[in-house]
């Protein structure tokens, strides 16, 4: 058994460096690719009907509000947070209500104020006017969201076999109060 050269030792470490480079260089490509979105956001609309809906509760209610993009939902900015802003396939920790038109809530977080609890969530996998609207706020935003049918549950509504009932009906306009608490 011959000792390695001197020339022969930096040859086979200059190897295997190169080697060890290329493993992690795939590695991490393996990654990046499984951890890319492949989400979209959607480009639903509301009908006119649904868009009406929406707007006669704004008026009713002497809300001011701003469309989002010509869908016929519509939002309030309360507060509108930090720059730091959900982007999709992105998780968040929320503050939220949602009430449907009769001011019933559907979805109410236990608690009240700086005791409600809180909800995590990846932005993508929610209803299209959440997904829309969410990153219009930063960390510490509140906004109020106004959403037609077509951009929450639509004519589906969300129905529960165990009850028998439907907990958001076919065709409802839903409203959201968010706190952006942070994001992830």
């Amino acid at each position: 058994h011959q000792p390695l050269s001197l020339t022969k030792l930096k040859f086979t470490m200059k190897y295997f460096v190169m080697a060890f480079c290329a493993l992690l260089l795939l590695t991490n490509c393996k990654k990046k690719q499984q951890q890319e979105c492949t989400r979209t956001f959607g480009t639903t609309a509301a009908s006119a009907d649904e868009e009406k809906m929406v707007t006669d509760y704004l008026a009713s209610r002497s809300i001011t509000a701003t469309e989002f993009e010509n869908t016929g939902m519509y939002y309030v900015i309360d507060a509108p947070g930090n720059n730091n802003k959900p982007k999709l396939c992105g998780g968040m920790n929320v503050k939220y209500s949602g009430r449907f038109t009769n001011d019933v809530l559907f979805d109410p977080r236990p608690g009240s104020g700086s005791t409600q609890s809180t909800a995590s969530f990846t932005l993508g996998a929610l209803i299209e006017g959440w997904n829309r609207a969410m990153p219009l706020i930063g960390e510490g935003g509140k906004i109020r969201l106004f959403v037609p049918p077509a951009l929450a549950y639509g004519a589906n509504g969300i129905y529960d076999p165990n009850t028998g009932l439907y907990t958001i009906p076919r065709n409802a306009m839903l409203i959201f109060e968010v706190e952006l608490l942070s994001i992830f």
